[in-house]
């Protein structure tokens, strides 16, 4: 474990100490410090890194957004299910979507739909995690996650794109139904692969990542000085090491010395460094900045991250709701999508918006609508992934599939494929039984 002590070298499992310790470890949890991590995260990702550099920003819509609102509009039915809203024609003939997506609706022909979603499960906690990871696990009574998230999977199998970054990555934070890292997390596979959590929000002022900033009083000199000290200390070790693992050692508490105070990922979370027009277009609150951050991440060679937007549990008032959230989310995902492709990174990123589940057909006597696992929609766009489709069909009330009823697993599937990892991998869970990364299913190969 490595320690950078200002008054010795010390073993501190309470973090951060100005007067005491600089401890390289705060991008971890679990007491295991950032080269542990690194150490850890590349030995696995060594043994199966796939070809391809692609990589994903998720939008997370805790709570559970509406289907009908969103992406499976249901203009023809009646008031009661229809709701507050119509919807917009897009640019693909014969597809529409909420009316409160229009700027969606101008780059559909980059975005497919997939409307069939179902896992017919209301509790929110079995929910998210169904759809994080592809697995019926946890559950109110029992919330502990119990299989990893494709982030945690794309972390363990890929690393990150490019060395000295984070793989997995979580803006604002990592967060499933009020739990952090939650569903998110890498379950058996260890905190190693759990997100790096940027931490606050990136609509902020001063937005900083809070684990990149030197505390006061400690600078790059002092650390590199202790950084010395301890090859020195370490340099007899290395000479009578005929294995070449002290070698080893060196090479990952350097990439943690050069995540701290080197100036890749430092650069890549400043988003001040955007121009305000773009900033503008993508929307100035805490998910329109998340996207474009998401955007900036990918970019400079992190390989999955999540944008958490919350607040979508509407049992009550939902045009209230769609009048807030719709915009916004519009703005975002339809800049994202845009600036991607104008970048020429369209086809190396996946874009995904998902959420645990739908919501009721039926307008409740609150106005709003209730948990609804039977028909959840969710979109896909990028990655080499099919633009301007549709995937599946729910009935006329937009209540449950008629047409190619999918599981949560066939859309990992999908995602997985894409990023070349192979869902017959195998890894142990805490009782030591090797575990498939998926164990139903397979990609929707309409779309790829």
């Amino acid at each position: 474990m490595l320690d950078l002590s200002l008054g010795g070298w010390t073993r501190n499992c309470q973090g951060l100490t100005r007067r005491n310790v600089l401890r390289i470890g705060t991008l971890t949890a679990g007491g295991m410090t950032l080269g542990e991590s690194l150490r850890s995260r590349a030995a696995a990702a060594e043994k199966r890194r796939p070809g391809n550099k692609r990589s994903v920003i998720c939008f997370w819509l805790d709570g559970g957004p509406t289907h009908m609102e969103t992406y499976d509009p249901k203009p023809e039915a009646p008031a009661e299910y229809r709701g507050p809203f119509s919807a917009v024609q897009t640019r693909v003939p014969g597809i529409r979507i909420g009316a409160k997506y229009p700027r969606q609706a101008q780059v559909a022909d980059k975005m497919s739909f997939i409307r069939s979603v179902h896992h017919n499960n209301g509790d929110h906690f079995a929910a998210a995690h169904w759809m994080w990871t592809g697995f019926h696990g946890s559950n109110a009574a029992n919330q502990d996650p119990q299989f990893p998230s494709i982030g945690a999977i794309a972390s363990k199998v890929k690393g990150p794109n490019r060395r000295g970054l984070p793989a997995f990555v979580a803006i604002p934070n990592a967060a499933t139904i009020g739990l952090r890292p939650g569903y998110q997390s890498g379950a058996y596979l260890g905190v190693t692969t759990n997100p790096f959590d940027a931490g606050s929000d990136p609509n902020a002022k001063n937005f900083q990542v809070r684990n990149l900033n030197l505390p006061g009083g400690i600078d790059n000199k002092r650390i590199r000085s202790r950084q010395g000290l301890l090859a020195g200390l370490d340099r007899t070790r290395r000479e009578a090491d005929s294995s070449g693992l002290m070698t080893g050692i060196d090479r990952f508490n350097q990439e943690a010395f050069d995540l701290i105070t080197g100036a890749s990922a430092r650069k890549a979370f400043d988003i001040s460094l955007e121009a305000p027009r773009l900033r503008d277009q993508y929307g100035r609150n805490s998910v329109g900045q998340g996207a474009l951050l998401a955007r900036r991440l990918v970019e400079t060679g992190v390989t999955f991250v999540t944008v958490h937007s919350g607040g979508w549990d509407n049992h009550s008032g939902i045009e209230g709701a769609m009048n807030s959230h719709g915009p916004r989310m519009d703005a975002a995902i339809s800049s994202l999508v845009s600036d991607l492709d104008q970048r020429g990174m369209l086809d190396e990123v996946i874009v995904m918006v998902m959420g645990e589940f739908g919501r009721t057909p039926r307008i409740n006597g609150n106005a709003g609508r209730d948990h609804w696992g039977n028909a959840i929609s969710v979109m896909l766009a990028g990655g080499g992934i099919h633009g301007g489709r549709v995937v599946g069909a729910t009935d006329d009330k937009g209540t449950r599939p008629i047409l190619r009823a999918i599981k949560p697993a066939h859309v990992l599937h999908t995602v997985y494929r894409q990023l070349g990892i192979d869902t017959t991998l195998r890894f142990l869970n805490h009782a030591g039984r090797p575990i498939p990364i998926l164990d139903e299913g397979g990609p929707l190969d309409e779309l790829i």
